[in-house]
C-alpha cells in the first residue's frame, strides 16, 4: 500500500475552493481504484463552516452548538475540558479548530457524507474516473494514549469493514465476533502522512491497499460502522448514570 501527501497552498478562511486547489496541483492526479482522503478541515473551508473569532465571545456556547452532546469535566479532573459527541465521533471540542484558521473557528462540515458524496461524484466527474473512494478524516485523542490519531469521519465509494465472522482462523477455529474497522486504520495512515501542523497536506491518496471493497454507491446509512452511545460496549466508562451528558444542537448556525 502506497499512501502520497498532496502539499497545497494554503486554503483560507472564512471560504476558499478546495476543488480549484486541487485542480492547480500537477501532483493530484487520482486514479481508478484510489481511496482519496481529505481533511475535514479543508472540506469545511470550501463550504464556508467557518465562524471569526472575534464574532464568538463565548466559545462554550458554539461548542454546545455544534456537539449532539456534551458533557463538562468534573471540578476535580486535572484538565478542564468539555467532552463532547459529535457527527457520530468522540471530538474534542465539538471538532471545532483554530490552527491554521486565519483568526476563525473551523466547524465540521453540516453534513460529512454528504460533503463525501458531492466530492466523490466531483472527481469521477473531473478525473474520468469509474472506481474511487472518499475518506474525509480528522484526529482524536484515544483514552490511555497521549496524542492524536487520525479517524475517518465520514466516507463515500468504500465498505467501512471487513467481516472475518464465520471464516476459519489459521488453525480452523470459526471466528464469531471479529469486525475489522478498514476505513479507520485507511484515515490514520493517511493522517500520518498528511500531518497534525504547518505541512500543507490536507490530501492525501492512497493506492494498492489491499483487502478493501469499493462500492460504487453511497452508503444507505452510516450505522453499519458508527455506534450509539447506549449500545456501545465502552458504555459503562463513559456512559455511566453519574456523568450528566447534556443534549447538544441548537440548529441555529446552519452554514
Amino acid at each position: 500500500m502506497q499512501v502520497t501527501g498532496i502539499q497545497v497552498r494554503a486554503l483560507v478562511p472564512p471560504k476558499d475552493s478546495l476543488r480549484d486547489v486541487l485542480k492547480e496541483t500537477i501532483r493530484f492526479s487520482p486514479k481508478d481504484g484510489d481511496i482519496v482522503c481529505i481533511s475535514s478541515k479543508v472540506v469545511s473551508i470550501e463550504e464556508g463552516r467557518t465562524v471569526p473569532i472575534s464574532e464568538i465571545p463565548d466559545k462554550e456556547i458554539l461548542i454546545q452548538e455544534e456537539s449532539d452532546w456534551y458533557l463538562k469535566a468534573p471540578k476535580t479532573s486535572r484538565y478542564r475540558r468539555r467532552f463532547t459527541i459529535t457527527k457520530g465521533a468522540m471530538a474534542g471540542s465539538a471538532g471545532i479548530d483554530e490552527s491554521n484558521a486565519n483568526d476563525h473557528y473551523v466547524l465540521y462540515p453540516k453534513d460529512p457524507f454528504k460533503s463525501a458524496k458531492d466530492l466523490r461524484a466531483w472527481l469521477m466527474k473531473e478525473y474520468d474516473l469509474k472506481e474511487v473512494a472518499v475518506i474525509i478524516t480528522d484526529s482524536m485523542s484515544m483514552p490511555l494514549r497521549r496524542g492524536a490519531i487520525g479517524f475517518a469521519l465520514s466516507w463515500d465509494g468504500i465498505d467501512p469493514l471487513r467481516d472475518y465472522r464465520g471464516t476459519p482462523d489459521i488453525f480452523g477455529r470459526l471466528i464469531r465476533v471479529e469486525l475489522a474497522n478498514l476505513i479507520d486504520s485507511l484515515a490514520a495512515a493517511a493522517v500520518l502522512e498528511m500531518g497534525e501542523g504547518s505541512e500543507r497536506m490536507p490530501v492525501a491518496i492512497i493506492r494498492g491497499a489491499k483487502n478493501i471493497s469499493m462500492k460504487n454507491r453511497s452508503p444507505r446509512n452510516n450505522a453499519q460502522l458508527i455506534v450509539a452511545p447506549d449500545d456501545d460496549v465502552f458504555t459503562p466508562f463513559f456512559f455511566h448514570k453519574s456523568f450528566k451528558w447534556k443534549k447538544g444542537g441548537s440548529g441555529k448556525r446552519e452554514k
